[in-house]
């Protein structure tokens, strides 16, 4: 399952339980739109920690790494390089 599958999942089973992962578009503005508040941004950033076992330091913290499911899938494409580089450097 593609990493932009589950966070979709995530997303409309938390935020949006009434639309399906079609409606949700990849790169729809969680933020701007209201779909995610301050506190549902920690809630998603606590569960791709969890979920894809990725530590998310502070320096991450920018709120467009986690805007669209297409930036949330970025960031995880690149903390897991990162991480890679780091364990194998």
């Amino acid at each position: 399952m593609s990493n932009t599958t589950q966070i979709k999942r995530f997303l409309i089973e938390e935020f949006l339980p009434d639309i399906t992962p079609d409606q949700l578009a990849d790169d729809h503005d969680l933020l701007s739109d209201g779909v995610i508040d301050s506190l549902g941004v920690l809630k998603l950033i606590a569960w791709v920690e969890d979920h894809f076992t990725l530590p998310v330091d502070d320096t991450d913290l920018d709120p467009n790494n986690f805007r669209s499911v297409t930036a949330i899938d970025a960031f995880i494409t690149e903390r897991r390089a990162t991480a890679g580089a780091t364990v194998g450097g």
